[in-house]
């Protein structure tokens, strides 16, 4: 559950807008890439220096500025200082246990999402904040560690395919958070496996590893449907609010992702059901697994009852019971016992309760 909630206690006691990084702690430089671009030009660079950004404000150019790592207070602080972003921003920026919301303001919109990965070695779903700001012709995307989802956005403005070059910086916006989103069918399409894997040990054998696994998994659930249900709200606020940073013809894939969302979301309560079901299923397989024991041994039992019968009234030893002086009493005994046996036996087949 660790990897779930992040330690907040840093900002006790402090006035609001206090810059205090909340996350893993790292050591290594942040990592600052340009992308600048337009319908007829195109120019990606790596800088060193935060400052070398600043000069992007005032280019009528689209220029989408990508931060890995928030670790560098200062940098931050920079940014937000040439780009007039409100301190309470950076500090949700820094606060990377937010909940997924937008803000909107009079240069800018502020968004906050989770992008979900997979963990290859433990087959968990891990989870980091993006946090975007988007402005007339700029976009600033601020993430926890090197590596994302926006591969093939970059590859669409690199190669100049589809419309990215001749829109916005909304629509960049767009496609950032599109990416997003288009990653969760993947993550879905991994928990689905899983269920089904897991369906089938719950019924072939149903062990207490797999009660485990149950649990696992229906955590990861809970913490998807945490992740990905505000981003319903999050894009309807885009849809309904009449910003003049939001252009009319990219409200149209605003409404196509808005469907992905909720189709997302009707996954993930799908797959929740399932999983409660499977637990049920678990339980009860558990349950008959323990009543064939039972049955078992219940059979076993009514089998030796009437025999220990038989053998309790000629274990009496009474010295007027005509059988003792028998000569064939013993095996005549034993016969019966046998004979009584396979009866029931019989009975217990024609019943169909063996």
């Amino acid at each position: 559950m660790q990897r779930f909630i992040k330690k907040s206690s840093k900002t006790r006691g402090l006035p609001p807008g206090s810059l205090v990084h909340i996350g893993e702690k790292k050591t290594e430089k942040i990592k600052i890439s340009i992308i600048d671009y337009s319908a007829n030009k195109f120019e990606e660079k790596e800088i060193k220096n935060v400052e070398e950004c600043f000069s992007l404000k005032r280019k009528p150019s689209v220029s989408w500025i990508n931060i890995d790592g928030l670790h560098e207070i200062d940098v931050i602080e920079k940014i937000g200082h040439c780009f007039d972003i409100h301190p309470l921003v950076l500090e949700d920026i820094l606060d990377t246990d937010q909940r997924p919301k937008m803000e909107e303001f009079d240069k800018y919109i502020f968004l906050v999402l989770k992008m979900l990965y997979n963990d290859n070695k433990t087959h968990e779903i891990r989870s980091e904040q993006v946090s975007l700001i988007f402005g007339p012709n700029f976009v600033i995307s601020f993430q926890e560690t090197i590596g994302d989802v926006f591969d093939s956005v970059r590859e669409r403005i690199r190669k100049n395919k589809g419309r990215i070059r001749k829109m916005g910086s909304d629509y960049l916006a767009y496609a950032l958070i599109d990416a997003i989103v288009d990653n969760y069918f993947s993550i879905l399409e991994k928990i689905g496996e899983r269920v089904e894997d897991m369906e089938q040990d719950v019924v072939s054998k149903p062990e207490p590893e797999i009660l485990q696994k149950i649990y696992n998994l229906k955590r990861e659930m809970i913490y998807l449907r945490k992740s990905v249900w505000p981003i319903r709200e999050l894009i309807n606020n885009l849809l309904r609010e009449e910003s003049r940073l939001i252009k009319k013809n990219t409200h149209i894939f605003l409404r196509d992702l808005y469907d992905h969302t909720i189709q997302v979301i009707e996954t993930i309560e799908t797959f929740r059901d399932m999983i409660t079901g499977m637990l049920d299923i678990y339980m009860s397989s558990i349950s008959n697994k323990m009543n064939e024991v039972m049955k078992v041994l219940t059979i076993f039992a009514a089998i030796f009852i009437p025999l220990t019968f038989i053998a309790g009234v000629y274990g009496m030893n009474f010295e007027n019971m005509p059988e003792l002086g028998w000569s064939f009493g013993y095996f005549m005994v034993l016969i019966i016992m046998l004979l009584v046996g396979i009866l029931l036996l019989g009975f217990f087949k024609h019943k169909k309760w063996l």
